[in-house]
């Protein structure tokens, strides 16, 4: 086949396209040495860019362990699947939607939102369950964050929640919640990570695969349009000046068309004529073509003609290019065409055969006849270039010690107003502003809510058994020391889902980073991924897909490196699933942890890492804190095992701003507080009460209990101290015997629950438009 163009493209051509010139080269000798098409150079463009194609992590994911004995699908198809037990699977995955999110705040999150349920609905799953993973950069006025900066920041978070919200409510899947967070690196990068689970009988999971020479290949779902052409591309660099010209390339997200197209999938799936099934996600038809013939060996030819379009003169290249949204590409078995075509038709929604499957392995495109690409699908999946890209070990710009001024700081701290000012910080303030504009109960499934519990909690109808969902990411650890930090975020989402009475059982992660091009970059990355892989061995969770963003940097800044993790587990009796609060007066509280004691100077060290001194002090140093992961499985197994055997009527993780926090968080529904006593150790009373020790748990129990609660712990390994009782209304922390916290949880409870609201109505332009 002949190069229409005549001649090689221009270097500027092939950079626009986000190829190397030695990529160019390769190109033209995996093509048996001519030169692409256009069209052909956009599907190499799109499968080899780094959102497609991992080509700079490929090498170091392989680290990261994969297997298990409920592992029915780990990394390589549309989502991980689990096996949960009495014929059940689960499919969840996790995806980044950060850079259209940037550009197009609302349409950015809700098409976020609709890919990953897709990833979910492709396997056979019904999606029974979303969360989301939000950071944006700060929304309070302080130095350095100029007024322009505070009110994009503002426009981009309620752009991305209005739409994760608008798109979920839409669909009619619950938002069980997940995290959002600020700091002033992700001000000019938003991270928009959804993640989703659904449901599936064993005996009924789908792959993406095509098999079956002359087998038809059909398009169902919305028709084709000019949107999202080069997403993909745009997702693989970094952002510049000229990024607000892209918006074009955002996907625009029509959830209501989704939901036919769910219902519509799973309903053909059972008639038994689906071979396999693929999601037109990122490079849309061209992605969905050609990685659906390399699983399964074989071929795939299609004719342009026949692809639904809802614009006229769209040419090859902005047809295979184009990432319009809630479209799904399916191969039935010959003969039994029609009745997929009654399935989708009784649904309203487009069914047209648009090629067939052939068996040389390639991806073959035709307009009016005439072949415009014909490219072997190895060259466009296993022939992508992969980079082992330079290392070079990185110091971050802080200090690794505790300053000087900062502990003269410390002697004048008034602790009772410490707390109210933490509590009303963005990262740790309530953000039931975010959470409520999501409906939570839909499909009458939920067991725990956004603000609830630790984790989001689903029952699974027909059986007595619940999951359990968190998610989990610190960039400002990571940035301190990547792999500490990314070993926390995987046992922070497990603690999560262990505070709800659940066995963690699988992971799937979220991995946003900078430019891998720069050697520092890939070294936090690298460590990052050994961190996961310590920790997932450690605590048995095997990671079953996930996503890597890259190129999250505007004008050379970059974000924190910032892992998010997703972690579920498996209740075996729902209804023994424990809520966070202090449910009534006159319980015991005891805190589990991992019996460690660290000395003061690790304490000086680790204490830099917290949001205290962050928030309070007004800066940060030295390292996270240290995890032993051994003990931290034991600490897992115990609280577990204490909530099976009904022994305790709550439990918290003590994270963000420390067991102080954690006290006031489990006080703040129900109204009850509660008087501890802890001991100081030779510690400064800031490093007790705001510290943000790894492997601790704020449990309550009958006084009656505790013994048994010791022993349990002892068994695994972990240590449990009844520090103290709750009693009504207040909250009362003593340090070796004398009160350095006192205030009504009322109090508390105000500085907690308006903080976020109060800081986005500081923004003059925003209540300017009000």
């Amino acid at each position: 086949m002949s190069n229409p163009t005549n001649s090689a493209f221009s270097p500027e051509t092939i950079r626009q396209h986000g190829l190397t010139p030695d990529e160019y080269e390769k190109i033209k000798q995996l093509l048996g040495g001519r030169e692409p098409t256009i069209t052909e150079l956009g599907i190499f463009s799109v499968m080899w860019s780094e959102h497609c194609s991992y080509k700079s992590s490929r090498v170091h994911l392989k680290r990261l362990p994969t297997r298990s004995k409920r592992v029915l699908q780990g990394p390589g198809e549309n989502a991980g699947i689990i096996d949960i037990g009495e014929g059940w699977a689960c499919a969840f995955k996790i995806e980044s939607h950060n850079h259209p999110s940037f550009i197009e705040p609302f349409q950015g999150a809700t098409t976020g939102v609709g890919g990953i349920l897709r990833d979910i609905f492709t396997m056979g799953a019904r999606p029974v369950a979303v969360m989301d993973s939000l950071r944006f950069g700060p929304i309070e006025g302080s130095e350095g964050v100029s007024q322009k900066e505070l009110h994009r920041n503002h426009s981009v978070m309620e752009g991305v929640v209005s739409g994760v919200a608008s798109y979920g409510n839409c669909f009619g899947v619950p938002n069980l919640g997940g995290e959002t967070k600020f700091e002033p690196c992700y001000s000019g990068n938003p991270l928009v990570n959804a993640f989703a689970l659904g449901l599936v009988k064993k005996n009924e999971i789908f792959y993406a695969r095509a098999a079956g020479e002359g087998n038809p290949v059909i398009y169902v779902g919305a028709k084709t349009g000019k949107d999202g052409i080069h997403g993909a591309t745009m997702a693989s660099e970094e952002f510049s000046e000229a990024s607000e010209a892209k918006r074009p390339n955002v996907q625009v997200g029509d959830p209501f068309l989704e939901k036919l197209l769910l219902e519509a999938c799973l309903e053909a799936m059972q008639t038994g004529a689906i071979i396999g099934i693929q999601d037109m996600g990122a490079a849309g038809l061209t992605c969905s073509t050609c990685e659906m013939g390399g699983r399964g060996g074989v071929g795939i030819e299609i004719e342009l003609d026949r692809v639904p379009q809802r614009e006229t003169g769209m040419t090859p290249y902005e047809i295979m290019l184009s990432e319009s949204q809630e479209r799904m590409l399916l191969v039935a078995q010959k003969g039994r065409e029609q009745e997929v075509y009654r399935v989708f038709e009784k649904w309203g929604l487009d069914a047209v055969e648009v090629g067939k499957v052939t068996s040389d392995n390639k991806l073959r495109v035709l307009e009016h006849g005439k072949i415009v690409a014909e490219i072997p699908n190895p060259a466009l999946t296993d022939e992508a270039p992969v980079y082992k890209r330079p290392l070079a070990r990185w110091e971050p710009s802080v200090e690794r010690e505790m300053p000087e001024n900062v502990r003269r700081e410390m002697a004048d701290s008034k602790f009772t107003e410490d707390l109210k000012g933490l509590l009303a910080t963005p990262n740790i303030c309530s953000k039931r502003w975010v959470w409520q504009q999501y409906d939570h109960m839909v499909q009458t499934n939920t067991v725990d809510s956004p603000g609830a519990g630790d984790a989001g909690v689903i029952r699974i109808k027909g059986t007595q058994r619940g999951l359990a969902m968190a998610l989990d990411g610190n960039g400002r650890w990571c940035y301190l020391d990547p792999k500490l930090g990314a070993m926390h975020a995987v046992a922070e989402s497990a603690r999560k889902v262990a505070c709800a009475g659940a066995t963690p059982v699988g992971a799937t992660n979220c991995l946003n980073f900078g430019n891998p091009e720069k050697p520092h970059i890939m070294w936090q990355f690298s460590q990052t991924i050994d961190g996961i892989t310590k920790a997932c061995e450690e605590l048995e969770i095997p990671i079953t897909g996930g996503n890597v963003s890259f190129y999250n940097e505007t004008l050379g800044e970059g974000i924190y490196p910032t892992p998010v993790l997703g972690v579920v587990g498996i209740l075996e009796d729902v209804h023994k699933s424990v809520k966070m609060h202090f449910a009534a007066a006159g319980r015991t509280v005891v805190l589990l942890h991992s019996g460690e004691a660290g000395d003061i100077t690790d304490a000086e060290t680790e204490f830099g890492s917290s949001e205290y001194a962050k928030e309070v002090l007004g800066t940060f140093w030295g390292y996270p804190p240290q995890l032993d992961l051994e003990k931290e499985a034991g600490l897992q197994k115990a609280v577990v095992e204490l909530i099976q055997h009904g022994l305790v009527d709550s439990a918290h993780d003590c994270s963000e701003g420390g067991i102080a926090v954690a006290l006031a968080e489990k006080a703040f529904p129900k109204g009850v507080g509660a008087r501890v006593n802890l001991a100081s150790g030779g510690l400064f009373a800031e490093f007790v009460l705001f510290g943000e020790d790894a492997s601790r748990i704020l449990v309550s129990c009958d006084p009656g209990d505790v013994a048994r609660i010791k022993q349990v712990a002892e068994k695994h390994g972990a240590a449990a101290d009844a520090i103290g009782k709750t009693i009504p209304d207040k909250l009362e922390i003593l340090l070796d015997d004398n009160v350095v916290v006192s205030s009504t949880v009322a109090e508390l409870s105000q500085a907690y629950e308006g903080a976020l609201e109060s800081a986005l109505r500081t923004d003059p332009e925003l209540v300017a438009a009000d």
